[in-house]
Formats: structure tokens, C-alpha cells, sequence
């Protein structure tokens, strides 16, 4: 058993000398293989109450990339997709998810014809036969110009076994997400850093996509530096204008919006009629207003952390890097304290 497994609040970076004097010199872009390039590093979840047609739209347009979700009819999903790839402003990318059974074969096709640049294969347990039958048949049917990513794996050995199975970008995390309860209802996964750190370990030629966990920009530069080439994001997305959902509007004046794991009671009932394992809640986030102002906060914070080690861009940060652990006076030192300051 290891002595150690870290999660994102344990580490910090280093400061290093730097010799940049504006943040514009830096190139946060990243290129997850077989087509799909990112100017912004980061990626909407696959979730209902993430990412339909409006928000991979948005993400598009601010650099990044949004995977519209499963959790509906083939037609339903044709639809956004395809609304999507013709009011889109750009010729950024557009994910859709498909899931390992049922009709994901013909997802697959139906959401490629509709202008999906990129699939994900999108089950809670990736490291799996079934991810390994989808995969293959995938690359049997549509080839091997289109990129798949896959997921989700907590190890070296997963991210492994899915490239060699086929997949271009693997989604690394199991029961981080701020929603997800994995962790507790089975005792199994690891802390967010030490799955990136783990996978970053392959010598396989595949994308690191570390999703779960992510609360902040702090928790991107970090996931970056361990060996990540995008992050994903769920939560810190779901309260936007963009995401799917209505905003309510309490007594206090104060507003939100709904979010909730697709493993939750409320959503395995509403897409396919009954629940089986409990592997998530449903809770809200504060109403945030546009996507584009959320992850223009989002991109200001990964540029100026990749100027703290003088890196001026992605390969330079990660070869530059220097984690260091921090004790929970650290942590405590590391946030705004004054309101709990006793003066």
C-alpha cells in the first residue's frame, strides 16, 4: 500500500524565477491527439445539467469544449448535436457522449453524422470489458480518424489498458466530483492529484483529462502541472446562463441553478425510468451569469499560474513544475482568512 495518496488542497507549486513580463506571452492551448486542439484547456462535462447545444456552443467560442450528454433519446441527442454544429460561431470542436450498451452503436453514428468532431465513452467505471468491446467497435466502424475519448480510469493500468484499447484522451478520476459518492458507497478510488500523477506515469500516446475534484483555478494549474492536458468541469459550469435548467430565485433575492450527478436517485429516474447503485446527489450552485466570464476568471488564473514557474506554455509548465506538500495550516494559511481572523 502506498505511504501517500495526494488530493489537490495537500499541494502546492512552487514559485520559480520568471522572465515574463506579460501574461499574453503565454500559450495555454493543448493538442489531446487525432484532431481535437484546445485553446483552452478546459472541457464541460457530459452531464444534464452541464452541457446540451448552448453550452458546447459557448465553450467553443471561449476556447474550449463542450460534450453534450447522453442522458436522452438518440433523437434528442441528434438534435443538439447537430443545433449545435450549425449555430456554432466557430469550427471549435463538439463532443457527444455515448455510453458502453444499448444503443450506443448507433449514438455513435447518428451524433457523427449530426457534427460531432469528437465521442466520449462515458461509463463511471471505464477500466471494463465493456469499455474494451466499445472501443474496438468504434474504431471498426467509424475508423480511426475520429478521436475518442474514454472513462473514467483512477490508475496507471487503466489509462494504459484504454489506449491500447483505442482511446485517443482518457478521463482520469474516480468519485472526486463535488456530486459524486462513490468514494463512500464503495470504498474505492483515489484522491484527484494522485490519479493524475499515477496516470501521467503511461508511455502510451494518450491525453490526460483530469476530471473530479477541480474547484478552482488553483486546482487546474495544479492538475496541468502533474500531467494533465485539460481539465474537466461540472460544477464550477452548471450555474451558468449556458448550462440546461431554469434559474430559481429565493426569498433573500439570491439565485441558483440545479445540479446533479448522473448517478443520483433523481436522475437515473428521470432518463431511464428506475435507479439501481446511489453513486450521487442532487444539490444546487449560485446563478454565475455568462460561461464566457466564468472561464475568461478561469483562463486569467491558469495563465498567471503558469507565469509563478515561468513556463510559457503547457510542455514548458509541466517540465518546470515542483510540487511541494503543505500541512493543513498550509491549507489554512493558503486561503482568505481574515474573516476568521480573532482580532
Amino acid at each position: 500500500m502506498k505511504n501517500k495518496a495526494f488530493a489537490y488542497d495537500d499541494v502546492l507549486l512552487k514559485p520559480q524565477y520568471s522572465d515574463i513580463e506579460s501574461r499574453s506571452e503565454i500559450d495555454i492551448s493543448t493538442n489531446l491527439g487525432n484532431g481535437l486542439v484546445l485553446s483552452c484547456p478546459i472541457l464541460s462535462s457530459p452531464m444534464d445539467t452541464v452541457t446540451g447545444t448552448t453550452m458546447a456552443i459557448a465553450m467553443g467560442d471561449g476556447g474550449g469544449s463542450g460534450i453534450i450528454h447522453r442522458y436522452n433519446t438518440l433523437d434528442a441527442q441528434y438534435n443538439a448535436v447537430r443545433r449545435a454544429a450549425d449555430l456554432r460561431n466557430t469550427s471549435a470542436p463538439i463532443g457527444a457522449a455515448i455510453g458502453v450498451t444499448g444503443d450506443y452503436l448507433d449514438r455513435a453514428v447518428a451524433v457523427r453524422n449530426a457534427g460531432a468532431t469528437f465521442l466520449c465513452v462515458d461509463i463511471a467505471h471505464g477500466h471494463h470489458k465493456l469499455m474494451k468491446k466499445a472501443i474496438r467497435q468504434l474504431r471498426d466502424i467509424l475508423g480511426d480518424d475520429i478521436h475518442i475519448m474514454a472513462g473514467n480510469v483512477a490508475t496507471l493500468e487503466g489509462i494504459n489498458d484504454l489506449a491500447d484499447w483505442g482511446a485517443d484522451s482518457v478521463r482520469c478520476n474516480i468519485g472526486g466530483g463535488s456530486i459524486c459518492s462513490t468514494r463512500v458507497q464503495t470504498g474505492h478510488g483515489l484522491p484527484g492529484l494522485q490519479t493524475i500523477l499515477d496516470c501521467a506515469q503511461t508511455d502510451r500516446d494518450v491525453a490526460i483529462i483530469a476530471d473530479g475534484g477541480i474547484k478552482n483555478a488553483g486546482d487546474m494549474v495544479k492538475a496541468l502541472g502533474a500531467g494533465a492536458d485539460a481539465v474537466m468541469c461540472g460544477s464550477l459550469l452548471a450555474g451558468t446562463a449556458e448550462a440546461p435548467g431554469e434559474i430559481y430565485r429565493d426569498a433573500d433575492g439570491s439565485t441558483w441553478k440545479s445540479y446533479r450527478g448522473m448517478a443520483s436517485k433523481e436522475a437515473q429516474t428521470e432518463w431511464r425510468g428506475n435507479y439501481s447503485s446511489l453513486e450521487g446527489v442532487t444539490s444546487r450552485v449560485p446563478y454565475q451569469g455568462k460561461v464566457k466570464d466564468v472561464l475568461a476568471e478561469l483562463e486569467r488564473g491558469i495563465r498567471s499560474g503558469f507565469s509563478y514557474s515561468g513556463a510559457r506554455s503547457l510542455e514548458d509548465f509541466q517540465a518546470k513544475a515542483e510540487f511541494i506538500f503543505q500541512t493543513s495550516s498550509g491549507l489554512s494559511e493558503s486561503h482568505t482568512h481574515i474573516l476568521t481572523r480573532k482580532w
